[in-house]
């Protein structure tokens, strides 16, 4: 009896452990929960592609440095009235392997950013001046919206559809903070009708309900500037 008494806690000590490895091993599974190195400067000339860049061998504090937010961008000038000047990895190659990176986005009156996605990133936009209508879509069709002014905070989700406006009669200005080194954006209007090769003429006319000589108008709209 007792050594079968013996065998059951053996058993079930074995089983516990088992259970413990399971749970402490399937964290590891997703990726790294911690960085490897203290850091890992981007070498954004190397041939070798991996998710992200590989690191280059020596760094300087240059790395971690850039002035591209300190002025505005030339908004007035673009389509929309808005344009995004960006200070993620590509800007600041010691933000690989980070995480985070940032991005400064001037409008014009009655600038907008039209709506679009960060398939890699939520995003958190802090206002320096002006006053934005701004907004985003949820997967259920759900608009959530409201008007932000200087000093205030406003968060789009990951991946949903969200657009800013600027409402006033002056320029406006946001900082936008990413938890991506490199967010990506998609333009979904862009993305659209100015995708190379084109998206066909039956699938857009179908889905936006139109036909394909509207379809061919936008596209055109769209179409690079000739110079």
């Amino acid at each position: 009896m007792a050594g079968a008494a013996g065998s059951s806690w053996s058993s079930l000590l074995l089983a516990a452990v088992a259970v413990a490895l399971a749970v402490a091993a399937a964290p590891s599974l997703a990726g790294d929960p911690d960085y490897l190195q203290d850091i890992c400067v981007a070498d954004l000339n190397s041939e070798v592609k991996v998710n992200g860049f590989p690191c280059k061998a020596n760094a300087t504090a240059d790395d971690f440095f850039s002035g591209v937010l300190a002025s505005p961008g030339a908004a007035a000038n673009t389509t929309t009235g808005a344009v995004v000047t960006g200070a993620n990895v590509e800007k600041v190659p010691g933000l690989n392997t980070l995480g985070v990176s940032l991005a400064r986005i001037d409008y014009a009156p009655g600038g907008l950013n039209p709506p679009h996605t960060h398939p890699r990133a939520t995003e958190v936009v802090f206002v320096l001046y002006g006053e934005l209508d701004v907004g985003f879509v949820t997967t259920a069709n759900k608009l959530l919206s409201r008007t932000i002014s200087q000093g205030d905070v406003f968060v789009f989700p990951r991946g949903l559809v969200h657009f800013q406006r600027n409402t006033g009669d002056k320029p406006a200005a946001v900082v936008s903070a990413f938890n991506s080194q490199l967010p990506g954006t998609q333009s979904i209007a862009a993305t659209l009708f100015a995708a190379s090769p084109a998206v066909p003429d039956a699938v857009l006319a179908k889905a936006f309900q139109i036909d394909d000589e509207e379809v061919d108008k936008i596209k055109a709209k769209f179409a690079p500037k000739k110079t």
